[in-house]
């Protein structure tokens, strides 16, 4: 038997006709309500790091060191942080949440034009998290493109890859800046993870996630618990709720402040902080 395949998109699944309960293939039962943040009120006293990008890069040494010691800790503690001030416009966020709005609105033709079928293709886009291994589908589509140390995007819709390229060079500087700090605040140069990891050539990766409306949100994934293998990720969101983040055994929604960047320590990274630890 041929195995189940999901829906062509996501998108398209829930803009169906009076869809009122989602496929069975989309229902996940690795799913525990008590996981939900809803049932935690103990979750009011968590708090995500906030981390004042302007006093991280400010020239008064004082300031710095605590914005330096504040991201360690932050680094630490939970591996997750917010990082307001940063510098990037909230005019550019808001081209790219809107120009990627209207990427996923492109008719399903188009988009098939570079669908992709391998993870090192530089450009995709598809559905679900790994079709070919899930039990069960994730309510999510996607576009996965590589930015550096080869620029790509898509062509579609016009002005998309423009407001791209201008937002990959801003937050590229955002990240050196965030390892600066973490290189200091490991003991290290400041300049020490730049160059021990080549960043002038080290891949820089868009990732747009999609959610649909779901009918039966309490039934289905957006994503699977996982965690990210690079070095940084810097996360925009356009404040509908739903992210969480795991932190000493709890699931934390993640309650963005406006114009603020999340941010994940990677696998990567982590190991460094390890090796630092044992040398």
């Amino acid at each position: 038997m041929a195995p189940i395949q999901p829906a062509s998109t996501v998108k398209i699944l829930s803009e169906s006709p009076n869809l009122n309960s989602i496929p069975s293939t989309y229902v996940n039962s690795t799913i525990n309500p008590s996981d939900s943040p809803a049932s935690d009120p103990d979750l009011d006293s968590y708090s995500i790091p906030t981390i004042d990008f302007s006093l991280l890069t400010s020239t008064d040494p004082q300031q710095r060191s605590e914005a330096i010691d504040n991201l360690g800790k932050a680094c630490q503690d939970w591996g997750f942080f917010m990082v307001v001030n940063h510098g990037i416009p909230e005019s550019l966020i808001k081209e790219v949440i809107d120009g990627t709005q209207g990427f996923f609105n492109l008719a399903e033709e188009e988009k098939k034009e570079i669908e992709g079928k391998h993870v090192l293709d530089p450009i995709r886009c598809g559905t679900s998290f790994n079709t070919s291994k899930e039990k069960a589908f994730f309510w999510i589509d996607y576009l996965k493109v590589f930015l550096h140390p080869q620029f790509h995007f898509p062509t579609k819709p016009k002005g998309y890859s423009d407001i791209a390229s201008e937002y990959c060079e801003k937050t590229r500087e955002v990240a050196k800046k965030l390892l600066s700090g973490i290189s200091q605040g490991l003991g290290l140069e400041e300049c020490f993870l730049d160059k021990a990891l080549d960043m002038k050539s080290g891949f820089q990766v868009f990732i747009a996630n999609l959610y649909p409306r779901c009918p039966q949100p309490e039934l289905a994934l957006g994503m699977p618990p996982h965690s990210h293998h690079g070095l940084l990720t810097l996360i925009i969101q356009n404040q509908v709720g739903g992210l969480q983040v795991q932190h000493q055994g709890k699931w934390i929604p993640v309650n963005a402040l406006p114009n603020s960047l999340l941010v994940n320590s990677g696998d990567h990274l982590e190991q460094w902080k390890v090796q630092e630890q044992y040398t």
